[in-house]
């Protein structure tokens, strides 16, 4: 369980990015974060990663706080970051140096496989497409096991149909490792497509506005008439998330919205 509790950050300049956030995410579940520019969506998950420290509240993984970059916390960011000098085998087995070479060989080539790469493992990094090179950083952040999943925008800068192949490879891999996902994405389909809820979060300072349970059967048809209904949903909340209000007022997280 990754529990967040009264979690708050407030910048030295006197930013107020978070206030108040209160959820707990169970084991395996797929969390998508959604909301306006300034809603502290990629702060959340930096303070989660331990990249950050909050100025208030407390982040735990099974009960144990995180301090600081743990290790059953795993981090995709919106580029892939890979690094040039190592082949994109060296790249997906870089965080995992402690294992026995053969068990880190196994992982790195069973990663691989599961993006569709396995050809790929001995060539350079700019040799590799942009769809390419995000499946590298996300077979690196699988092939260490992690127990949470922290992804940042990791599709954005790509086409719908690398976007969507993604998708597959992402979910075949968490069927695989089970991991607690939290995903900040803009898109609502990428949401419905990939996430058992959305949270959707209002900015200025963020915090948790609204929740839409996402239950359907995966793999999910767009078209079909829940998925549009969720759609529905998402894109009422966001609008409700980006409206005036009394700064005072609590958020209604506790039922959520549903289909």
């Amino acid at each position: 369980m990754l529990s967040i509790q009264s979690l708050s950050k407030t910048y030295a300049d006197g930013t107020r990015a978070l206030e108040g956030i209160d959820l707990d995410v169970p084991n395996a579940e797929i969390v998508a974060l959604i909301g306006g520019s300034g809603c502290g969506k990629t702060t959340l998950l930096r303070l989660i990663a331990g990249l950050d420290r909050p100025s208030a509240g407390q982040i735990a993984l099974d009960g144990e706080p995180i301090t600081g970059p743990h290790p059953g916390v795993g981090l995709v960011f919106q580029e892939p970051r890979l690094l040039p000098w190592l082949t994109v085998a060296e790249n997906v087995g870089f965080g995992i140096d402690h294992l026995p070479r053969r068990e880190r060989r196994e992982r790195v080539a069973h990663a691989l496989e599961r993006v569709g790469l396995a050809e790929q493992a001995g060539r350079w990094p700019r040799e590799l497409s942009g769809g390419q090179q995000q499946r590298v950083s996300i077979a690196r952040a699988f092939v260490a096991n992690p127990r949470v999943l922290l992804l940042d925008e990791p599709f954005s800068a790509l086409d719908a149909f690398t976007r969507k192949d993604l998708h597959r490879h992402l979910l075949a891999l968490w069927e695989e490792v089970r991991p607690t996902v939290l995903i900040v994405t803009h898109d609502v389909a990428e949401a419905v497509a990939l996430a058992d809820r959305a949270i959707v979060m209002r900015p200025r300072p963020g915090r948790l506005d609204d929740t839409v349970a996402l239950p359907m059967r995966r793999p999910r048809d767009p078209a079909a008439p829940t998925s549009e209904a969720a759609t529905r949903n998402i894109l009422a909340a966001l609008d409700h998330s980006l409206r005036p209000r009394d700064a005072s007022r609590a958020p209604e997280l506790a039922g959520g919205s549903s289909f």
